[in-house]
């Protein structure tokens, strides 16, 4: 029988190096994690990397963390900023002129395909693309936020948004039946 520890009462005793509680946490968040990364780096060994650091960051920085109940998208943070500068000296962001020109695909439904083919689609967009589409679609960032983290203009976040999405379009054209 396991026992439920709610996230406030694992942080608390974390602060106090119980290696019970740390190791609850990483259980409850090293999944969500890792995909979090992956999305963004495209690479297993980086995101695995990105967690296990961003774990110990957080562990060695707990007592900072004034809200306990708000570990989660406080450890979210750290894993998107440390996968972000993972990647960042292998991705750079084209300007859009210097792009080949993609005819508009009709907006199509998404739900009709496998999240198998979703996912392939998606990772075989350029990495600046898929950076910023993980970001904003999935992690519900601002394009401004994303500027910020990336070092990039506002406009060129949106640009590449836009480019990304045309690009998974069309790359799903392939599997409509």
């Amino acid at each position: 029988m396991q026992l439920y520890y709610s996230t406030e009462d694992l942080v608390l005793r974390a602060k106090q190096k119980d290696q019970l509680a740390m190791k609850l946490l990483y259980e409850k968040a090293a999944k969500p994690m890792y995909n979090l990364s992956y999305r963004i780096t495209n690479n297993v060994e980086d995101s695995k990397d990105v967690v296990q650091e961003a774990f110990v960051t957080s562990f060695n920085q707990l007592q900072k963390l004034s809200e306990p109940k708000r570990y989660f998208g406080w450890l979210k943070r750290i894993v998107v900023n440390d996968s972000i500068k993972v990647s960042k000296s292998r991705v750079y962001y084209k300007a859009l002129e210097n792009l080949p020109i993609i005819d508009d695909v009709p907006e199509s439904s998404y739900s009709q395909f496998s999240a198998e083919i979703l996912k392939k689609a998606i990772q075989s967009l350029p990495n600046g693309c898929r950076e910023i589409l993980t970001l904003f679609l999935f992690e519900d960032y601002k394009h401004r936020e994303i500027a910020e983290l990336l070092g990039i203009k506002i406009s060129t976040s949106k640009s590449q948004y836009q480019y990304a999405l045309k690009l998974l379009r069309s790359n799903l054209e392939k599997y409509n039946v």
